[in-house]
Protein backbone atom coordinates (compact mmCIF):
# COMPACT_ATOMS: atom_id res chain seq x y z
CA UNK A 1 0.00 0.00 0.00
CA UNK A 2 1.33 3.42 -0.98
CA UNK A 3 0.69 6.18 1.57
CA UNK A 4 -0.20 9.62 0.26
CA UNK A 5 1.60 12.21 2.36
CA UNK A 6 1.32 15.91 3.11
CA UNK A 7 4.33 17.76 4.58
CA UNK A 8 4.02 20.76 6.91
CA UNK A 9 7.33 22.62 7.24
CA UNK A 10 10.69 21.21 6.20
CA UNK A 11 13.00 21.79 9.19
CA UNK A 12 16.76 21.46 9.39
CA UNK A 13 16.84 17.76 8.43
CA UNK A 14 14.77 17.99 5.26
CA UNK A 15 17.63 17.89 2.73
CA UNK A 16 19.79 15.38 4.60
CA UNK A 17 17.15 12.98 5.94
CA UNK A 18 13.58 13.27 4.68
CA UNK A 19 13.95 14.23 1.03
CA UNK A 20 16.37 11.33 0.29
CA UNK A 21 14.16 8.90 2.25
CA UNK A 22 11.00 9.92 0.37
CA UNK A 23 12.84 9.61 -2.95
CA UNK A 24 14.19 6.14 -2.16
CA UNK A 25 10.83 4.85 -0.90
CA UNK A 26 8.54 5.93 -3.73
CA UNK A 27 7.04 2.44 -3.73
CA UNK A 28 5.54 3.11 -0.28
CA UNK A 29 5.17 6.90 -0.10
CA UNK A 30 3.87 9.57 -2.43
CA UNK A 31 4.16 13.17 -1.30
CA UNK A 32 0.95 14.82 -2.49
CA UNK A 33 1.33 18.29 -1.00
CA UNK A 34 3.74 20.60 0.81
CA UNK A 35 3.05 23.59 3.02
CA UNK A 36 5.56 26.08 4.40
CA UNK A 37 4.95 29.55 5.81
CA UNK A 38 7.66 30.68 3.36
CA UNK A 39 5.98 30.06 0.03
CA UNK A 40 9.22 29.82 -1.96
CA UNK A 41 10.46 26.97 0.25
CA UNK A 42 7.19 25.10 -0.20
CA UNK A 43 7.37 25.53 -3.97
CA UNK A 44 10.98 24.27 -4.11
CA UNK A 45 10.22 21.20 -2.00
CA UNK A 46 7.05 20.45 -3.97
CA UNK A 47 8.99 20.70 -7.23
CA UNK A 48 11.59 18.21 -5.95
CA UNK A 49 8.88 15.63 -5.27
CA UNK A 50 6.39 16.38 -8.06
CA UNK A 51 3.89 17.53 -5.44
CA UNK A 52 1.57 20.52 -5.01
CA UNK A 53 2.48 23.60 -3.00
CA UNK A 54 -0.43 24.64 -0.77
CA UNK A 55 -1.12 28.10 0.65
CA UNK A 56 -2.79 26.59 3.74
CA UNK A 57 -2.05 23.40 5.66
CA UNK A 58 -5.76 23.07 6.47
CA UNK A 59 -6.63 23.18 2.77
CA UNK A 60 -4.08 20.42 2.18
CA UNK A 61 -5.54 18.24 4.96
CA UNK A 62 -9.05 18.62 3.58
CA UNK A 63 -7.99 16.66 0.52
CA UNK A 64 -9.58 13.15 0.56
CA UNK A 65 -6.53 11.85 -1.31
CA UNK A 66 -4.30 12.42 1.74
CA UNK A 67 -3.56 9.58 4.21
CA UNK A 68 -1.03 11.13 6.60
CA UNK A 69 0.74 14.33 7.61
CA UNK A 70 4.41 14.89 8.41
CA UNK A 71 4.71 17.94 10.68
CA UNK A 72 8.46 18.63 10.59
CA UNK A 73 8.78 22.23 11.76
CA UNK A 74 7.15 24.48 14.31
CA UNK A 75 6.20 27.95 13.15
CA UNK A 76 3.48 30.48 13.95
CA UNK A 77 0.94 27.63 13.87
CA UNK A 78 2.57 25.73 16.79
CA UNK A 79 0.60 22.47 17.31
CA UNK A 80 -2.45 23.42 15.25
CA UNK A 81 -1.55 21.16 12.26
CA UNK A 82 -1.40 18.13 14.60
CA UNK A 83 -4.82 18.94 16.04
CA UNK A 84 -6.17 19.55 12.52
CA UNK A 85 -4.83 16.17 11.40
CA UNK A 86 -6.85 14.56 14.20
CA UNK A 87 -9.96 16.45 13.06
CA UNK A 88 -9.52 15.22 9.48
CA UNK A 89 -8.56 11.66 10.46
CA UNK A 90 -5.01 11.77 9.10
CA UNK A 91 -2.14 9.75 10.58
CA UNK A 92 0.56 11.96 12.14
CA UNK A 93 4.35 11.98 12.08
CA UNK A 94 5.67 14.56 14.57
CA UNK A 95 9.16 15.90 13.83
CA UNK A 96 11.90 16.62 16.36
CA UNK A 97 11.53 20.39 16.01
CA UNK A 98 8.03 20.35 17.47
CA UNK A 99 8.04 21.44 21.11
CA UNK A 100 5.66 19.30 23.13
CA UNK A 101 4.70 19.79 26.76
CA UNK A 102 3.26 17.11 29.03
CA UNK A 103 -0.19 18.71 28.80
CA UNK A 104 -0.03 18.90 24.98
CA UNK A 105 1.13 15.27 24.70
CA UNK A 106 -1.77 14.12 26.88
CA UNK A 107 -4.25 16.11 24.77
CA UNK A 108 -2.81 14.69 21.53
CA UNK A 109 -3.01 11.20 23.03
CA UNK A 110 -6.68 11.71 23.84
CA UNK A 111 -7.44 13.11 20.39
CA UNK A 112 -5.64 10.33 18.48
CA UNK A 113 -7.40 7.71 20.60
CA UNK A 114 -10.73 9.37 19.91
CA UNK A 115 -10.27 9.56 16.13
CA UNK A 116 -8.29 6.29 15.86
CA UNK A 117 -5.27 7.55 13.89
CA UNK A 118 -1.65 6.44 14.18
CA UNK A 119 0.90 8.80 15.73
CA UNK A 120 4.69 8.57 15.57
CA UNK A 121 7.21 10.87 17.22
CA UNK A 122 10.64 11.44 15.69
CA UNK A 123 12.87 9.78 18.26
CA UNK A 124 15.52 9.39 15.59
CA UNK A 125 18.26 7.91 17.80
CA UNK A 126 16.18 4.76 18.19
CA UNK A 127 16.40 4.14 14.45
CA UNK A 128 20.12 4.74 13.95
CA UNK A 129 21.84 1.60 12.58
CA UNK A 130 24.31 1.70 15.49
CA UNK A 131 21.46 1.70 18.05
CA UNK A 132 19.68 -1.22 16.41
CA UNK A 133 22.94 -3.19 16.34
CA UNK A 134 23.61 -2.31 20.00
CA UNK A 135 20.22 -3.73 20.97
CA UNK A 136 21.15 -6.95 19.15
CA UNK A 137 24.48 -7.17 20.98
CA UNK A 138 22.83 -6.57 24.36
CA UNK A 139 20.49 -9.50 23.65
CA UNK A 140 23.22 -11.83 22.36
CA UNK A 141 26.77 -10.92 23.43
CA UNK A 142 27.03 -8.04 25.90
CA UNK A 143 24.25 -8.86 28.34
CA UNK A 144 22.16 -6.57 30.49
CA UNK A 145 23.22 -2.87 30.69
CA UNK A 146 24.63 -1.65 34.03
CA UNK A 147 25.76 1.90 33.30
CA UNK A 148 24.96 4.33 30.50
CA UNK A 149 26.79 7.61 29.83
CA UNK A 150 25.07 9.82 27.28
CA UNK A 151 26.51 13.21 26.32
CA UNK A 152 25.49 15.95 23.88
CA UNK A 153 27.29 19.20 23.13
CA UNK A 154 25.36 21.97 21.36
CA UNK A 155 26.61 25.13 19.72
CA UNK A 156 24.81 28.39 20.54
CA UNK A 157 23.47 28.92 17.02
CA UNK A 158 21.95 32.26 16.09
CA UNK A 159 19.74 30.54 13.51
CA UNK A 160 17.70 29.06 16.33
CA UNK A 161 16.77 32.60 17.35
CA UNK A 162 16.11 33.61 13.75
CA UNK A 163 13.62 30.75 13.45
CA UNK A 164 11.91 31.79 16.68
CA UNK A 165 13.27 28.78 18.56
CA UNK A 166 15.10 29.55 21.78
CA UNK A 167 18.28 27.73 22.72
CA UNK A 168 16.57 26.56 25.91
CA UNK A 169 13.80 25.00 23.81
CA UNK A 170 16.34 23.21 21.64
CA UNK A 171 18.22 21.93 24.71
CA UNK A 172 15.00 20.61 26.23
CA UNK A 173 14.15 18.74 23.03
CA UNK A 174 17.65 17.22 22.95
CA UNK A 175 17.28 16.13 26.57
CA UNK A 176 13.88 14.63 25.80
CA UNK A 177 15.37 12.54 23.00
CA UNK A 178 18.33 11.45 25.14
CA UNK A 179 15.97 10.36 27.91
CA UNK A 180 13.93 8.31 25.46
CA UNK A 181 17.12 6.83 23.98
CA UNK A 182 18.29 5.59 27.38
CA UNK A 183 14.83 4.21 28.18
CA UNK A 184 14.80 2.42 24.83
CA UNK A 185 18.24 0.85 25.30
CA UNK A 186 17.47 -0.26 28.86
CA UNK A 187 13.97 -1.38 27.90
CA UNK A 188 12.40 0.15 31.00
CA UNK A 189 11.57 3.43 32.76
CA UNK A 190 13.51 4.84 35.72
CA UNK A 191 12.36 4.68 39.32
CA UNK A 192 14.09 7.92 40.36
CA UNK A 193 15.63 11.04 38.85
CA UNK A 194 18.29 13.44 40.09
CA UNK A 195 19.32 16.53 38.15
CA UNK A 196 21.62 19.52 38.44
CA UNK A 197 22.30 22.46 36.16
CA UNK A 198 24.74 25.29 35.58
CA UNK A 199 23.23 28.66 34.77
CA UNK A 200 24.37 30.66 31.76
CA UNK A 201 26.38 33.83 32.53
CA UNK A 202 23.86 35.80 30.42
CA UNK A 203 20.80 34.58 32.33
CA UNK A 204 19.77 33.71 35.86
CA UNK A 205 17.04 31.34 34.61
CA UNK A 206 18.57 29.58 31.56
CA UNK A 207 20.96 26.65 32.01
CA UNK A 208 23.91 26.22 29.68
CA UNK A 209 24.68 22.73 31.05
CA UNK A 210 22.44 20.09 32.61
CA UNK A 211 23.16 16.65 34.06
CA UNK A 212 20.48 14.04 34.73
CA UNK A 213 20.91 10.77 36.59
CA UNK A 214 18.20 8.20 35.88
CA UNK A 215 18.02 5.25 38.26
CA UNK A 216 16.45 2.01 37.07
CA UNK A 217 16.03 0.30 40.45
CA UNK A 218 17.41 1.26 43.87
CA UNK A 219 21.23 1.18 44.11
CA UNK A 220 20.97 0.70 47.88
CA UNK A 221 18.97 -2.55 47.72
CA UNK A 222 19.22 -3.90 44.16
CA UNK A 223 22.53 -5.20 42.78
CA UNK A 224 20.87 -5.34 39.34
CA UNK A 225 20.08 -1.61 39.36
CA UNK A 226 20.97 0.39 36.25
CA UNK A 227 22.22 3.99 36.25
CA UNK A 228 22.06 6.28 33.22
CA UNK A 229 23.84 9.64 33.24
CA UNK A 230 22.71 12.17 30.67
CA UNK A 231 24.39 15.52 30.06
CA UNK A 232 23.53 18.23 27.57
CA UNK A 233 25.34 21.55 27.27
CA UNK A 234 25.09 24.63 25.07
CA UNK A 235 28.09 26.49 26.40
CA UNK A 236 30.11 26.92 23.18
CA UNK A 237 29.35 30.25 21.42
CA UNK A 238 28.79 30.21 17.68
CA UNK A 239 32.06 32.11 17.09
CA UNK A 240 33.89 29.11 18.61
CA UNK A 241 32.00 26.64 16.44
CA UNK A 242 35.16 24.73 15.50
CA UNK A 243 35.48 23.69 19.15
CA UNK A 244 32.21 21.74 18.99
CA UNK A 245 33.87 19.05 16.87
CA UNK A 246 37.10 18.84 18.88
CA UNK A 247 37.42 15.53 20.70
CA UNK A 248 33.66 14.90 20.88
CA UNK A 249 32.63 12.22 23.40
CA UNK A 250 30.86 9.09 22.20
CA UNK A 251 27.14 9.74 21.77
CA UNK A 252 26.53 6.99 24.31
CA UNK A 253 28.72 4.57 26.26
CA UNK A 254 27.05 1.45 27.63
CA UNK A 255 28.68 -0.77 30.22
CA UNK A 256 27.03 -4.22 30.23
CA UNK A 257 27.39 -7.47 32.17
CA UNK A 258 29.79 -8.98 29.63
CA UNK A 259 31.24 -6.03 27.75
CA UNK A 260 31.32 -2.37 26.86
CA UNK A 261 30.02 -0.48 23.83
CA UNK A 262 30.64 3.00 22.39
CA UNK A 263 28.12 4.38 19.89
CA UNK A 264 28.78 7.23 17.45
CA UNK A 265 25.67 8.12 15.50
CA UNK A 266 24.44 7.19 13.09
CA UNK A 267 26.38 4.08 12.10
CA UNK A 268 29.59 3.49 14.07
CA UNK A 269 29.79 1.03 16.95
CA UNK A 270 32.89 -0.06 18.86
CA UNK A 271 32.45 -2.78 21.47
CA UNK A 272 34.63 -4.84 23.76
CA UNK A 273 34.17 -8.24 25.32
CA UNK A 274 36.40 -11.10 26.48
CA UNK A 275 37.64 -11.60 22.90
CA UNK A 276 38.86 -7.99 22.65
CA UNK A 277 37.92 -5.01 20.50
CA UNK A 278 35.33 -5.09 17.71
CA UNK A 279 34.53 -2.17 15.38
CA UNK A 280 31.49 -2.08 13.13
CA UNK A 281 30.69 0.54 10.52
CA UNK A 282 27.11 0.10 9.41
CA UNK A 283 27.01 2.47 6.44
CA UNK A 284 25.31 -0.14 4.23
CA UNK A 285 22.27 -0.40 6.52
CA UNK A 286 19.08 1.57 5.93
CA UNK A 287 19.45 5.24 6.90
CA UNK A 288 17.65 6.75 9.89
CA UNK A 289 15.16 8.41 7.54
CA UNK A 290 14.37 5.13 5.78
CA UNK A 291 14.06 3.27 9.08
CA UNK A 292 11.62 5.86 10.45
CA UNK A 293 9.54 5.92 7.27
CA UNK A 294 9.36 2.11 7.27
CA UNK A 295 8.18 2.13 10.87
CA UNK A 296 5.60 4.83 10.15
CA UNK A 297 4.30 2.95 7.11
CA UNK A 298 3.93 -0.16 9.26
CA UNK A 299 2.11 1.82 11.96
CA UNK A 300 -0.39 3.34 9.53
CA UNK A 301 -1.11 0.21 7.50
CA UNK A 302 -1.25 -2.19 10.46
CA UNK A 303 -4.61 -3.37 11.70
CA UNK A 304 -3.38 -2.68 15.24
CA UNK A 305 -3.23 1.05 15.99
CA UNK A 306 0.18 2.21 17.19
CA UNK A 307 -0.08 4.04 20.53
CA UNK A 308 3.28 3.22 22.11
CA UNK A 309 5.02 6.31 20.68
CA UNK A 310 2.65 8.65 22.50
CA UNK A 311 3.06 6.61 25.69
CA UNK A 312 6.85 6.86 25.38
CA UNK A 313 6.61 10.59 24.64
CA UNK A 314 4.47 11.18 27.73
CA UNK A 315 6.92 9.17 29.86
CA UNK A 316 9.95 11.09 28.58
CA UNK A 317 8.20 14.43 29.16
CA UNK A 318 7.21 13.32 32.67
CA UNK A 319 10.86 12.42 33.40
CA UNK A 320 11.92 15.86 32.11
CA UNK A 321 9.38 17.53 34.44
CA UNK A 322 10.60 15.37 37.33
CA UNK A 323 14.18 16.46 36.60
CA UNK A 324 13.12 20.10 36.91
CA UNK A 325 11.59 19.30 40.30
CA UNK A 326 14.86 17.66 41.30
CA UNK A 327 16.81 20.78 40.31
CA UNK A 328 14.52 23.00 42.38
CA UNK A 329 14.63 20.66 45.39
CA UNK A 330 18.34 19.88 44.92
CA UNK A 331 17.53 16.27 45.75
CA UNK A 332 16.70 12.89 44.22
CA UNK A 333 13.01 12.62 43.27
CA UNK A 334 11.10 9.36 42.93
CA UNK A 335 9.56 8.79 39.52
CA UNK A 336 6.16 7.20 39.16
Amino acid sequence: MKLRIGVVGQGRDWQSRYLPAFRSMRDRFQVIGVYNSVQALAENSARELDAISFDSFREMMESPSLDAIFVLEEDWYRLVPIYAACDFGKAIFCGSEIDLTSAAAIEIKQRTQSCGVAFMNEFSRRFAPATLRLKELIATRLGRPRLLFCHRRLACENRDLRHGRSLESRSQRELLELIDWCNYIVGSTPSWVQAICHLSPESTTTADYQVFSLGFGSPETDNQAILAQISCGAYIPEVWNEAITYRPPAAIQVCCERGLAFVDLPSTLVWFDGAGRHQETLDTELSIGQQMLSQFHRAVTSLVRKASDLEDTCIALHILDTAKKSMNAQARVEFS
